[in-house]
Formats: C-alpha cells, structure tokens, sequence
C-alpha cells in the first residue's frame, strides 16, 4: 500500500479559495482533511469556507455574469476549448489525484474521470455553433438569454466530470458559476481551478466568472441555495440532499436543477446475446465500484435464462480484480469513504440475512466480509444477489456500492412493470436479438435514457431523470438551456 508515490502537495494541500479571478484565504481559518480512499490516510486538506465566503462569490460572479453575458458564441467556443486543452495536458496528474481521493482504478480516471470531462467541454463548444439562441413565432421574436449567476453544487463520485456538465452549460449560456465540490472529493475541482485561471490570464476573462468556495454543505451549500443573488442552482447528488436544495431556493424562488439517484434496471430479453449482455451489464453496474447514480444496479432477465445468466455473471464480477487504485491490475478500486463503505456493508448484510420481501435472495458472490488483504482503506467485495424480490430494500434503495441483484421475470409486460417499479428514473437497458424490438421495449421505460444493446454514452445528448431521479437535463443543448432564460419580443 505505501509504495505508491503520492501526489504533488501542490494539488493536495490547498489553503486558497479561488474567488474573483483570484486565490485568496477564507474568512474562516478552518480546514477539512480529504481522505485516501486505498488506505484511509489523509490525502490533503482544503480550506473549510463560509457563508461569508459565498456571498463574496456571488458579488463577484454577478459583476461578471454582465459582461460574459455580452460575449459572443466564438469567445466562448475559445474559452471552452481551452479548458479542455488545459485539462488533457494534466491529465495523468489528476487522474492519480482522483484514484485516491474517490477510489477510481487509474486506467478508468484516464479515461473518465478526466477524459470524459475534456471531452464534454469540447461538446459544448461543438454544440454553442448551431445553438438556436432565437427564433420567430408569428409577431414574435423568441429569444434565449443568460439567466446571470450559477450556483453549482457537485458530487463526490465523478467530482470533475459533474462539475464540467455544469460549469461548460453555464458558460455556454453566458453565466457565471460559483461552485461547491463535495468534502469527499473535492481536490479535482481546485485543480480545475487551476487551469480555469490559468485559462483567464491568458484569454482576459472578467474576474469572478468561475468561483470555487469549499466547505460543508449545511453552511456553504445552503449559503449558495439560498442565496438572492444566484439565479440558477444546479445540483447533483442524493434525492435526500436535492429536497433540502430545492426547499432551500424555493425561498426566493430561485431555479433549481437536480440530477439526483437511480436503481437503473437493465433487461434482458429472451432472444438476447446473453453473454454480451450479461458481461457489459456486470461491468456497468460494478462501474467506480458502484458508485454510478446511473449504474445498471438491477438486471432483470427471463426465469428459464436466470441459473445461466448467474453463472455469467459470477465469471464477470470475478474478472474484476479489487485492489489499489494505482495498481495496473486493479479493476475494481476503494469506496470513496469510510462512512460510504459501512452503508454499503450494511445493505449487503441485509441482503445476507433477509433477501427480499417475502423471499430470500441468494448470494452468488462476494458478502460483507472485509476482502483479503485489503484491512486498510474502503474496500468492498463485488457483490451480487440473484432471485430477489423487486419490493426489496435491495432492490428499491440506492446502494451506492459494488453490489448487483438479479431479477426473474416471466414476460415482457411484467420486465417492464418491474423496470418502472421504482422511485427513481434514471438511466436503464434493453438487449434483444432485434433492435427495433429492444426500441420498442426501451420507450416503455421511465427513464431519462435508455441504452439499447450496449448503446455508447453521448456527451451531446441530454442527461438526466424522471420522478425521484431529479428535475432538468444537463449536456448538449438541453444542458445550455437549463441556464438561459426565455423572453418574447412581439413586434
């Protein structure tokens, strides 16, 4: 475990917010430690803000919001993909900073963690050149406008791809942004930073355009939600925490976008490739060790199909090798913290000890056990359950964690009554040998998307949920949209 380097102290030690174009100390003198999710040591600390902090923020973003808001497409489209360019140049620096502060396998920081936000900057960029910012209705004209200062809230799971959805949008649109990353994983959004500063010497952006204010969520989060100056708050995270956000701003009647949970339902039909399906459904789902709100977290197949569906899955899960995220090997990496590790461990003992309402489930890999040699850091065993009951606490509660139940079904009209059975409505799957049928099944799911035999995720496509799942849509044009407002000229 110690003989992995650790990180420049530089992008772990942080004793600065990044507030009105500038780095400058707290009005508080606290700090947060950030743990290493391999071995629970500290990582780094970060500066603890306040409400003071924020409204600091917010005064320097609203002076900027007014003059990025009369900025044209081609300047944002250059600052856009410079961000981009600046995060690919550090990507390898702040993809190890992510392995261990959230646990991610290095290979998949590479790739996701950092790759996939670069990538979805340059899709805004793409996007802002054929944006409809107005168009004619009868005497009308209809235009689309920056709706001012944005108040982003961010997860710990994906902390720089979730901060990217909300701060590439919100600069599409012409806002300015103050964000809050999670204490769990907030070291990635001061990098960011980093380069968004570096970004703004070089291009003269107006001070205050991005901010970056640290600390808990029942102070500086609800300092940003309430807050009469911000005009948009865009929030990802727990439906519990986007409740309290939207009540929160509901106060002066502030917009509120939510991309909250999910208990995404995968299913696969009869006449499916199974070992394909099974294979990519087994990964989807163990993805960040689970900690995916639109991981596939239930997969529901045919009962004649269920004993060979468990046999492929057992194969799948066990090629994913645990262990230290730095590790070349390393498939399956760490919890993020220690807290989300003993949640986890607790749903997993529920399902060892009780299974589902009205039936016991059966435990086809993994369990609650600490894994071998791993005592230190957040570590899980991959996990799945086979035969449970879709009104179990499994199956109806977000996990959060490497642990997959498999779900029998008789017919298609009852695969689909069990994918809509839940209060969440996120993402989900469909195989079929045919893929006009797998699109037929996948519009009867109520899901914000759907991916139909393996489907690629779209950086350009809209994300987000139905019901329990959140409210709004980020990326591509719905997620440029989430940050203007609309005002009608008759003429």
């Amino acid at each position: 475990m110690n003989d992995h380097p650790t990180p420049d102290p530089a992008l772990t030690d942080r004793n600065a917010l990044y507030i009105g174009g500038s780095w400058r100390y707290s009005a508080g003198a606290a700090t947060d430690p950030v743990a290493n999710a391999a071995d629970g040591t500290e990582l780094g600390a970060i500066p603890r803000g306040t409400a003071e902090d924020v409204d600091v923020a917010v005064i320097a973003a609203r002076v900027a919001s007014n003059a990025w808001a009369a900025s044209g497409v081609a300047e944002r489209v250059e600052v856009l993909r410079a961000l981009s360019a600046g995060l690919a140049e550090r990507q390898d620096a702040i993809a190890r900073l992510i392995s261990l502060e959230v646990g991610t396998p290095l290979k998949i920081s590479r790739a996701v963690q950092v790759g996939l936000p670069s990538a979805v900057l340059n899709a805004f960029a793409d996007t802002l050149g054929s944006y409809a910012w107005e168009h004619e209705v009868g005497n009308s004209l209809v235009v689309r406008e920056a709706a001012g200062v944005v108040g982003a809230i961010t997860p710990w799971n994906y902390p720089l791809h979730q901060l990217v959805a909300k701060v590439g949008g919100a600069l599409a649109a012409g806002c300015s942004v103050v964000a809050k990353p999670a204490g769990v994983a907030p070291l990635s959004a001061f990098a960011f930073a980093d380069v968004f500063a570096e970004v703004a010497d070089r291009l003269g952006l107006p001070a205050g355009l991005f901010n970056l204010v640290s600390g808990p969520g029942s102070e500086v989060g609800e300092a940003i939600a309430g807050h009469p100056g911000v005009d948009v708050v865009s929030f990802t995270g727990s439906t519990a925490a986007g409740a309290r956000v939207m009540r929160t701003a509901a106060e002066h009647i502030t917009r509120v976008s939510l991309e909250l949970g999910g208990k995404s339902a995968n299913i696969v039909l009869p006449t499916a490739d199974l070992g394909r399906a099974v294979k990519t459904g087994v990964n989807n789902a163990f993805l960040n060790s689970g900690q995916t709100c639109s991981a596939w977290t239930r997969m529901l197949v045919s009962r004649e199909s269920q004993d060979e569906v468990i046999d492929l899955a057992r194969a799948a899960a066990e090629r994913l090798t645990l262990g230290h995220p730095l590790d070349a090997a390393t498939r399956l990496g760490p919890l993020a913290s220690a807290q989300q590790q003993a949640t986890v461990r607790d749903y997993i003992r529920l399902g060892e000890s009780e299974g589902g309402a009205g039936q016991a489930a059966k435990l086809v890999l993994g369990g609650s056990a600490t894994p071998d040699g791993l005592d230190e850091g957040f570590y899980v065993r991959p996990t799945i359950f086979a035969g449970v009951d879709n009104a179990s606490r499994l199956a109806q509660e977000e996990i959060f964690g490497p642990v997959l139940v498999i779900i029998p079904f008789d017919n298609e009209d009852e695969a689909v009554a069990i994918a809509n059975d839940s209060p969440y409505g996120l993402a989900g799957g469909v195989w079929s040998g045919d893929e006009e049928h797998a699109l037929a099944v996948a519009r009867r799911i109520r899901t914000g998307q759907v991916d139909v035999n393996g489907g690629a995720f779209n950086p350009a496509a809209p994300f987000g949920g139905y019901k329990k799942s959140g409210l709004g849509r980020e990326f591509g044009t719905h997620g440029i949209d989430e940050f203007t407002e609309t005002k009608a000229i008759q003429r």
